[in-house]
């Protein structure tokens, strides 16, 4: 469903990315691991279209992508990818609500739609009753799961985390990505997990492993 080939992504004369290749299948659940400096994050970005690659191909659903200009780049953003950030990255002057109808409203959705959708998705993460609270009244779990509502609301192919528990204590970490993967489960959308938690990537069905901009390991996902 989204696939990556040849990658290759440099800062200077360093290659962050040395020809990486990597198939995600439509609903597949993966963590990304590897030292500081791997490139993870960088795959990561180069694979949702916030960074271009100097080299290789990345297609999604058989349609190639790193050749779009940035603003359908952005519109693809937008529509076929949600995004879990370390620190949430929730719009402090916005509500609960507000937040995850965001990527509804750019898209065009009505409003009346897209807060309904909204409250839908905060009930199912176990936050009724705080739809109208701003992100500095919740605790750091509760404004990581108005991230992932707001990621998987538009119902995304692909969901992008970029180390989504690292600001969390150990048991709100597991709540949280249990809370992501059965919310993505509920739309069929893959999740891409970069963490440096090797318990967290242990629990999960697959695990690519990078060291110096190339793939280690990449086994075949659980059946």
């Amino acid at each position: 469903m989204l696939s990556g080939r040849g990658l290759v992504k440099r800062y200077g004369s360093q290659r962050a990315l040395d020809g990486v290749d990597i198939d995600i299948a439509a609903g597949e659940v993966l963590a990304i691991v590897g030292p500081s400096g791997s490139g993870k994050t960088s795959l990561l970005h180069v694979l949702a279209g916030i960074l271009r690659a100097e080299e290789g191909e990345i297609s999604l659903a058989g349609q190639r992508i790193d050749q779009l200009g940035e603003t359908r780049r952005s519109e693809l953003r937008r529509s076929e990818f949600g995004f879990v950030f370390q620190s949430g990255m929730l719009v402090a002057e916005l509500t609960a609500r507000e937040n995850v109808a965001l990527p509804l409203l750019l898209g065009g959705r009505p409003k009346e739609t897209a807060m309904a959708a909204a409250t839908e998705w905060l009930e199912r993460l176990g936050l009724r009753g705080k739809e109208d609270r701003r992100p500095g009244e919740l605790s750091g779990g509760e404004a990581q799961r108005v991230a992932i509502a707001r990621a998987i609301t538009h119902r995304p192919k692909v969901i992008f985390a970029d180390e989504p528990t690292g600001a969390l204590d150990t048991r709100t970490g597991k709540d949280t990505v249990s809370a992501l993967i059965d919310s993505a489960r509920v739309t069929g959308t893959a999740v891409i997990i970069v963490t440096h938690d090797r318990e967290l990537a242990a629990s999960l069905p697959r695990t690519v492993s990078l060291r110096d901009g190339r793939i280690e390991a990449q086994p075949v996902a659980a059946r």
